[in-house]
């Protein structure tokens, strides 16, 4: 089925992460959440994912969206049962590494931006035939970076693409140079092992940092 652009799966990732940049985060503890986003807003971004990868990944999301002026989404979303539950705690976007039907039905449903993952031309237009034009290129480096991405883009001149996966902060530039790229996702900005030491201090070095190159980049 098609939808209505004026629905939420049509908000913009640069209306949510205005930074172009969309920290992905693996959280173990929730008690990290608070200070997470604390250092993430020292350093200039208002947005991140938490992926459900783990246990107690909706607490965060709930603990990161208590400031309503901090948009926090949840990834790594499969169900439609799981965007039910973040949307309970307080998600405000959902990213999927795939696209899935049900779950851009249950987005729908609740009034969710969707961002599903796309590797291939025929699942780009399975999403364009959905009617969402704002795709996750997953796994961007693995499957050939900026270059493979360019050349994708081409074909579908009235999408925009935020990819993610294996980026670091020395190639998000060649990312973000990119027209067609709304936002870079990564890890790098808060991996887990600076979440694991409580190291919140290069969190914020590192998000300054990232906002930087972004402001930097031509687009």
């Amino acid at each position: 089925m098609g939808y209505d652009m004026t629905d939420g799966l049509a908000t913009s990732i640069r209306t949510l992460c205005p930074q172009r940049l969309l920290p992905v985060v693996v959280m173990d503890d929730p008690s990290g959440a608070e200070p997470l986003r604390e250092a993430l807003q020292a350093g200039g971004l208002s947005c991140a994912e938490i992926t459900l990868r783990t246990s107690d990944a909706l607490d965060a999301v709930y603990a990161m969206a208590e400031d309503p002026d901090f948009i926090v989404g949840a990834g790594t979303v499969l169900t439609p049962h799981q965007v039910a539950r973040a949307h309970a705690v307080g998600a405000r976007f959902i990213v999927s590494p795939g696209y899935s039907r049900l779950v851009a039905d249950e987005c729908r449903a609740v009034g969710l931006p969707f961002f599903p993952g796309v590797a291939t031309s025929t699942e780009i237009q399975q999403a364009l035939e959905a009617g969402l034009r704002e795709l996750k290129f997953f796994p961007a480096e693995s499957l050939g970076g900026p270059g493979t991405l360019k050349t994708l883009t081409a074909p579908f001149r009235d999408v925009a693409f935020i990819p993610t996966g294996g980026i670091t902060a020395a190639r998000a530039s060649s990312y973000l140079a990119l027209p067609q790229v709304a936002a870079v996702g990564g890890s790098w900005i808060a991996s887990e092992a600076l979440l694991r030491a409580g190291d919140f201090a290069s969190i914020a070095r590192l998000t300054n940092e990232a906002v930087r190159l972004s402001r930097s980049s031509v687009t």
